[in-house]
């Protein structure tokens, strides 16, 4: 699934459901009751909104007004992403007892919506509780979506499991077009743009979701209709990302076609997901808004780490730095890594993860051993495939963290045309820093692009506006947040006093260029070609936005998603299907795999220090197809081993290891960290070994526990007693 999506799985058993449908009342298309197609796009757009910020997340933390450093977003990056996978656990039980499943997605897509707005505005507190309002309204809407899909089917119904594949493309649909719509816009035009279409992303998703059919129907064409046009007409222009374009807008205006046809049949019927309990529904409502307003502010202090409390500037760590400084120095790497680990574990989110993850093993381990002996080996089976999934997305999701910045920085994302010649030298020419300019003379200058990384500038007059920019950005910021005096003149040496033209230069020109504050002489530079320009420079063509590639991943699911399929069918009849350990060992071989092609892609880069961006499409490949083998068979695992009174705190504890997964890829990304608690980034020739080093482990790591998971397979497929009934 796109990035990791547990709780999109079909997960409804066949007991019945909250709500009581009449199931031969319904209307259908193709098969399926025309309530899905209200579903599948409700969720469409929740997925665009949610990855639409994703994508942007990681740059935004470090190139906008926040100014983090890598060591600091990959922190907060972490603590927002296993936050978010924490919480889904308790917006199933509150939709369970207490308000049911339609009233609980519409709390959650209204919070997810205020989250995303607030993203637009560009203050500190403002931002961590844009995060707190979505690690909230997530939880409240991505478990209980699902359920009210699997309860528009009756039980035992063979036609559930192809609904929640439909559904499946819709998540993959949204996840795809985020990066491509919002991505593309936030870094080319400015953030809040990026931002803003995320929240008109959860607007619709909100109002498809609760708007009366026909309202539906105009909005589900009208926005699939616009979202086409700016597919098409809103890219970077290279053949490649247009193509990818096409194609994605094509799907959308399929599937917005269908869903039109089968709204006209009637839609989402009035009572799926209605509360079993509607005389307490108000007073219930209103506990679970005041716990909500409680929680929010919780969540904002751990998601920021308790740096928005007045007089802290820092993320807190509730272990000294003096303590573990010496485990950092060691020149063994198991030392070094668990030095790390003890530095992540005491940020508040790491904490409250560990005490819950400890607590929720102890529980269960104790109830496992008081079973009887086909139960207690069946659930030891689910402790080490869940094990072996908690490390799989552990490093898969370094896709939208140090992979990100990989991406930015390393992969060649420049389609030119030609070459810097012999004749260019000594040649002074104007450059166009903003990605896109309505001023027909600016657009036709070449682009300050990534092409320019790691290369002199013969003009002189690069390093003021350097420092310029630098100063302008930082006085954007809030004032406790600024660099000041000294730390602010180190940090413009740093940048300008070096020879060759970093990352970071580019970032403050770029961002300054967006900015009220510039005027249109800010939006090019000069730079005069030197002999060491020739060859390596590429002259027009396309730069592609590093949040572009994170629309990957979905169109590869969506691509291979029904193949792979067909194929256990396949298997299937002929029974030679695989075991769900041996799907597992795959997955994790697969995945390791793809970090070796960055691996070896780092290793062959160029004497700029950039990688071709082929390692990177191969490398989601086989991090897509690694996903294929274990993620859809992980949750249907846990409904058949585990026994029937425990199964929804097996489904909690595995929601809790994914969210503990998301945890450690934020360690891991720490050791990709080019930058040490300060924010510049040298040029590519100087990142790209540090990158490739730590992809080298990942991928020796992922392989390794593949190989043990593939020698374990035997045992665990013998403990599993596929042929007995699932115990009570």
């Amino acid at each position: 699934m796109a990035h990791s999506e547990p709780t999109d799985t079909n997960v409804t058993s066949d007991a019945p459901a909250a709500n009581v449908i009449d199931f031969d009342s319904q209307h259908e298309l193709l098969g399926h009751p025309t309530g899905l197609y209200t579903l599948f796009f409700a969720e469409m757009w929740e997925r665009f909104s949610y990855y639409g910020m994703r994508a942007l997340l990681l740059f935004y933390m470090m190139k906008g007004f926040l100014g983090f450093g890598d060591k600091d977003a990959n922190a907060v990056y972490g603590a927002y992403t296993a936050l978010v996978y924490m919480t889904p656990f308790f917006g199933g039980m509150i939709a369970d007892k207490l308000l049911g499943a339609r009233t609980t997605v519409v709390i959650g897509g209204v919070l997810m919506a205020l989250g995303h707005l607030l993203m637009t505005l560009q203050t500190d507190i403002f931002f961590f509780t844009a995060l707190a309002l979505l690690i909230a309204g997530n939880g409240f809407f991505k478990p209980n979506i699902s359920t009210i899909v699997g309860s528009l089917y009756p039980p035992g119904s063979t036609k559930r499991d192809g609904g929640f594949t439909i559904f499946y493309i819709g998540i993959n649909l949204g996840a795809a077009m985020a990066p491509l719509l919002c991505g593309y816009i936030g870094e080319t035009y400015g953030w809040h743009y990026g931002f803003g279409l995320a929240t008109i992303g959860m607007m619709v998703g909100l109002a498809v979701f609760v708007a009366p059919t026909i309202v539906t129907q105009v909005m589900i064409l009208g926005t699939a209709l616009l979202s086409a046009y700016g597919l098409v007409f809103y890219n970077p222009g290279d053949v490649f990302t247009f193509i990818t374009n096409v194609a994605v807008a094509v799907a959308l205006l399929i599937s917005g076609t269908i869903a039109v046809m089968a709204l006209a049949k009637g839609g989402l019927p009035a009572e799926a997901g209605r509360t079993t309990r509607p005389e307490s529904y108000f007073p219930n409502l209103t506990k679970v808004l005041i716990g909500t307003a409680v929680v929010i502010p919780i969540l904002v202090l751990l998601v920021s780490g308790f740096s928005v409390v007045p007089g802290v500037n820092e993320m807190a760590r509730l272990i000294p730095e003096h303590w573990t400084k010496p485990l950092e120095d060691s020149k063994i790497k198991l030392v070094r890594g668990f030095a790390e680990f003890v530095k992540e574990a005491s940020r508040p989110a790491g904490l409250i993860l560990i005490i819950a993850g400890i607590g929720a093993s102890f529980y269960l381990i104790r109830e496992a051993l008081r079973m009887e002996r086909v139960p207690r080996q069946r659930m030891f089976v689910v402790f080490v495939l869940t094990f072996f999934s908690l490390l799989f997305w552990a490093f898969f999701e370094q896709s939208g963290s140090s992979v990100n910045n990989f991406t930015d920085r390393n992969i060649d994302r420049v389609v030119e045309e030609s070459l810097v010649t012999d004749a260019d030298v000594g040649k002074t020419v104007d450059l166009r820093v903003v990605p896109a300019s309505d001023d027909p003379k600016l657009a036709e200058l070449e682009y300050l692009s990534q092409e320019y990384l790691g290369h002199e500038n013969g003009n002189d007059e690069l390093g003021q506006r350097v420092r310029t920019a630098i100063t302008a950005v930082e006085e954007e910021k809030e004032p406790e947040k600024r660099m000041k005096g000294e730390e602010l003149e180190a940090m413009i040496k740093e940048v300008t006093e070096q020879p060759l033209f970093t990352m970071s230069a580019l970032t403050y020109l770029r961002e300054y260029a967006k900015s009220d504050a510039a005027t249109p002489a800010d939006h090019s530079i000069k730079w005069q070609y030197t002999a060491e320009n020739v060859g390596k420079i590429g002259l027009g063509g396309t730069e592609i936005p590093a949040s572009v590639y994170q629309s990957v991943n979905p169109i590869y699911i969506m691509i291979f998603g029904l193949a792979f399929s067909m194929l256990w069918s396949f298997l299937g009849a002929r029974g030679r299907e695989p075991s769900t350990p041996v799907k597992f060992a795959f997955g994790l071989i697969q995945l390791g795999m793809g970090f070796g092609c960055l691996y070896f892609g780092a290793k062959t880069c160029d004497s700029d220090g950039m990688v071709s961006m082929v390692w990177l499409l191969l490398m989601y490949l086989l991090l897509t197809t690694g996903e294929l083998c274990l993620s859809p068979v992980g949750l249907s695992m846990i409904t058949k081993l585990s026994p029937a009174r425990l199964v929804s705190t097996v489904m909690g504890a595995w929601f809790l290891a994914t969210a503990f997964s998301q945890f450690l890829a934020a360690i891991i990304a720490q050791f990709a960290a080019v930058n040490d608690g300060g924010n510049f980034v040298p040029v590519p020739s100087k990142t790209v070994n540090i990158y490739g080093d730590v992809y080298f482990l990942v991928a020796l790591m992922a392989i390794g526990s593949g190989v043990v998971c593939l020698f374990l397979s035997p045992l665990l497929k013998k403990w599993m007693h596929v042929d007995a009934p699932q115990s009570e």
